[in-house]
């Protein structure tokens, strides 16, 4: 039940990382979301993740919107510095706090109706900017929080809970990356812990994430259901997890050149080939053109798409210094006006 905290009982045969810290020390309140909402799965793989990574809770700032998806943020690493923003605004927030304070680890949690509609450009001008944070888009083409809605991402012909259809295109928030130019881009799907978890590991990321709204968004129409995805699944890793149930695997072909089917407990089939080996993740041009030709074909791709390591990111383009603005002494970034005039004279 969400209503009952967690216990504080820490079991003495618990793993530990690097830091002495257990996976309950990276987790935070209990969920208070839909049961078997793919959020909560993100929720597993970030918990996985960053104590995998030996990240110390404090030095990490958790930022969200408004929206399902905005309450991720209190579902991990409960001992992070947090700021829940208004509708849209997180990358702002984000960014502003990554100008001050370079030295934390910054992660964003978003979702569709959140990014790809009022906050649009809020994250346009965070690809632009490259700033280095993990960004989490948790992607299901519905406004849950607001029962079910169409969102930006719906997929045309997709149809509501009551059976309308959406005529309006939608927004990939994965091709729009690519097309800004964004330096790390990659996609996976909320019930695959084993993919999701090594990517959101990378950092400096766009995922977008393909997790199902159970309530409004789960049904036979729908182009983001459970049944929907695992039927047009075209992914990197081998496994699969339905929440809830138990973990089903399955062995694929390295090479990709045959496809792995496995029956789901709904009586789904799951259709999974990895990647052809000559995929190259660092060419943008092949990058939007692999991703628009499974699409037009009906098929999800996950894992990842596009990395560039040579682009600067914010700190690097408007060269700032190295050490964290917050911990530089106000003498320092004021020096004053008599610091001011001697600087405006080399360039006169």
């Amino acid at each position: 039940m969400t209503s009952i905290a967690k216990p504080p009982v820490r079991h003495p045969s618990l793993q530990q990382n690097a830091l002495g810290l257990t996976k309950r020390d990276y987790e935070g309140a209990m969920s208070t979301l839909c049961a078997g909402c793919g959020h909560d799965s993100v929720t597993a793989a970030l918990v996985q993740a960053f104590w995998e990574l030996d990240l110390p809770p404090h030095r990490a700032a958790k930022l969200s919107g408004i929206g399902c998806s905005s309450k991720t943020t209190a579902y991990f690493m409960k001992q992070s510095h947090g700021f829940n923003g208004v509708h849209g605004r997180m990358p702002a927030l984000a960014t502003g706090a990554n100008a001050a304070n370079r030295a934390l680890t910054y992660i964003g949690i978003s979702g569709d109706g959140d990014s790809l509609s009022i906050g649009l450009g809020q994250l346009c001008h965070a690809i632009r900017r490259n700033v280095n944070m993990l960004y989490v888009i948790e992607n299901n083409g519905v406004y849950g929080l607001t029962k079910g809605q169409f969102s930006a991402s719906a997929d045309v012909g997709s149809k509501s809970k009551r059976g309308e259809a959406n005529v309006q295109p939608p927004i990939d928030p994965v091709l729009l990356a690519l097309t800004l130019g964004a330096t790390f881009v990659a996609r996976s799907f909320s019930g695959d812990k084993t993919q999701l978890t090594p990517i959101l590991k990378a950092g400096l990321a766009l995922i977008d994430i393909i997790s199902p709204c159970v309530t409004f968004n789960d049904h036979e129409a729908s182009t983001k259901s459970y049944r929907h995805t695992r039927d047009h699944y075209h992914e990197i890793a081998p496994v699969d997890f339905v929440p809830l149930r138990r973990e089903i695997s399955a062995s694929a072909d390295p090479g990709g050149a045959t496809p792995v089917s496995v029956t789901m407990h709904d009586g789904s089939v799951v259709r999974f080939r990895t990647v052809s080996p000559d995929y190259n993740p660092t060419d943008r041009d092949v990058a939007y053109s692999y991703v628009r030709k499974h699409q037009q074909a009906g098929e999800v791709v996950t894992g990842l798409l596009y990395i560039d390591e040579s682009a600067p990111d914010m700190h690097g383009v408007n060269r700032t210094v190295d050490r964290p603005l917050v911990e530089i002494p106000f003498e320092e970034l004021c020096p004053g006006s008599a610091a001011l005039s001697e600087l405006m004279e080399e360039f006169r």
